[in-house]
């Protein structure tokens, strides 16, 4: 019943997180709380919403609705803290459950025991922050003309700058190697036939940099028997979706700097 859904579970689990390792646990801790006590499944919401439900019951039972706990604060850290209480967690999971996951208003608000209102309003926020993010470099890996023009668009309406566009595995590694940019879009198939995924791991070798796969084949990305990116859109995409992930993705970016 819910084991179609629970690679997509992992991907919005990570994309909250900001890692792989961080998100799968909250993932196994749901399941293990779904063997334990079957009958708490809310089977009214179907299979999908009703598993993610159960999801942010284990996550608000670690997690204050204010802000997400961290390391005891010192005075190095107050940075990263203040940076975490400006986007609440129960924001970035109301912006992440319409635009990455494609609930509805009403959905994800009975996803996060709220009202559609309250989450429009943390929707709102989220956005906000997003907008007022530091600008900073984009690579967008991308074969497709139109879509890399789509994304182009999106990138520089969130006022950061494009320092260019690959279409091929060596045109991708050779321009990060040279531009070094702040935040990676990849799609997977390029024009030469190579691929973006060993794109990307090439260029990790080299600098730690968030990605954002972007591609039609998720499957090939949520497989579980490898490391997978923290932020993966499905093709087609809307433009919030972007938007969403690019902000939540440069969020956790600058969370490691402070």
């Amino acid at each position: 019943m819910i084991a179609p859904q629970i690679p997509f579970l992992r991907r919005y689990a990570r994309a909250l997180r900001g890692q792989q390792e961080a998100g799968d646990a909250f993932v196994v801790a749901t399941l293990e709380a779904l063997l334990a006590e079957p009958e708490d499944f809310p089977r009214e919401l179907g299979p999908r919403a009703g598993l993610y439900k159960v999801f942010h019951r284990i996550w608000a039972s670690t997690h204050n609705d204010d802000y997400e706990p961290s390391e005891p604060e010192s005075p190095g850290e107050s940075g990263a803290q203040r940076r975490l209480e400006r986007l609440t967690p129960r924001s970035r999971q109301a912006l992440l459950l319409t635009a990455l996951e494609g609930f509805s208003v009403e959905e994800a608000a009975t996803i996060l025991d709220s009202t559609a209102e309250e989450v429009q309003g943390l929707i709102a926020d989220a956005i906000g922050e997003i907008e007022r993010q530091a600008r900073t470099r984009v690579l967008i890996i991308e074969d497709e003309p139109i879509i890399s023009a789509d994304l182009e668009m999106i990138v520089k309406g969130l006022r950061h700058d494009v320092i260019a566009v690959a279409r091929t595995r060596s045109e991708a590694v050779s321009t990060a190697q040279r531009e070094r940019p702040g935040l990676v879009l990849a799609d997977i198939q390029l024009a030469d036939g190579s691929s973006g995924i060993d794109a990307v791991t090439e260029i990790l070798s080299s600098f730690d940099v968030p990605v954002i796969f972007i591609t039609a084949f998720p499957e090939r990305l949520l497989t579980g028997e490898r490391p997978e990116p923290s932020f993966l859109i499905t093709k087609p995409y809307q433009d919030d979706t972007v938007r969403a992930a690019i902000g939540q993705a440069l969020f956790f970016r600058q969370k490691a700097a402070d």
